[in-house]
């Protein structure tokens, strides 16, 4: 089946979120420096702390019951909603500094959950399903990179196939420790951010803004393709992803 111009062009703007992630330059802007400066900052007991305040928060949010969306699949998502909340738990965050980073991860990370599954079922995703949820977490994982890997393994189908592997035992734990092996990137860059002592409350907030935006573009690509492969069969997809260029 051939894939029309249209629904090519709608895989051209989720490869375009997908491959673009543009978080560190949020942040970049918002702390006024750039975020290699602030990582160094960050003391050492934190960022031994980060691997497993993020597998917790996960499993937190998980258990938060955050899939309880109602209505069919199509309706659109309540993006402004979700900022708002993440925007107030930042500014909480900000306030306690890294001390609040446990309390507040989780609390965030809820939140983001719920605006993942809201932005899946906006592109026909039936959210109460176990695959769904399993994508839905998956984003987590999107537009971070681990220290293990290069160039060649952090492609979005890259991604999504060690995903597939590491749940392939059928465990949901053991999927969870992957996406957060590559969600604490994000973390710690977050947490360096929220570590400046100029940045307070309201640098808080913004920092949980810039946390919630990226996520969002990652879900809104992530369902796109999902949309598409369930249109068109993943392999036409995939081979076509590939074979466009990555725009900024």
């Amino acid at each position: 089946m051939n894939i029309t111009p249209h629904d090519q062009q709608q895989l051209q703007h989720a490869k375009n979120l997908l491959e673009n992630p543009g978080f560190v330059a949020k942040l970049t802007n918002i702390i006024g420096m750039p975020i290699e400066v602030a990582l160094k900052q960050l003391p050492k007991s934190v960022t031994k702390r980060i691997a497993g305040v993020t597998q917790s928060a996960l499993v937190k949010a998980l258990d938060a019951a955050v899939f309880t969306l109602k209505g069919v699949p199509g309706q659109a998502p309540s993006n402004l909603w979700h900022k708002t909340g993440i925007a107030v738990s930042g500014g909480v965050g900000g306030f306690f500094g890294l001390a609040g980073l446990g309390v507040e991860l989780p609390l965030s990370t809820s939140i983001m959950l719920r605006s993942i599954a809201d932005i899946a079922r906006s592109h026909g995703e039936q959210v109460d399903t176990d695959e769904a949820k399993q994508a839905c977490l998956a984003v987590f994982a999107l537009g971070g990179r681990s220290v293990k890997d290069d160039d060649s393994e952090t492609g979005y189908y890259t991604v999504r196939a060690a995903l597939a592997k590491s749940l392939s035992d059928g465990s949901i734990l053991k999927l969870i420790a992957a996406i957060a092996e590559r969600f604490s990137i994000h973390v710690g860059e977050k947490a360096a951010a929220q570590a400046i002592p100029a940045i307070g409350a309201v640098g808080g907030a913004l920092v949980n803004l810039a946390f919630i935006d990226h996520f969002q573009d990652m879900a809104r690509g992530h369902f796109i393709v999902r949309q598409l492969e369930r249109r068109y069969g993943q392999a036409a997809v995939q081979a076509l992803y590939q074979a466009l260029p990555a725009r900024p």
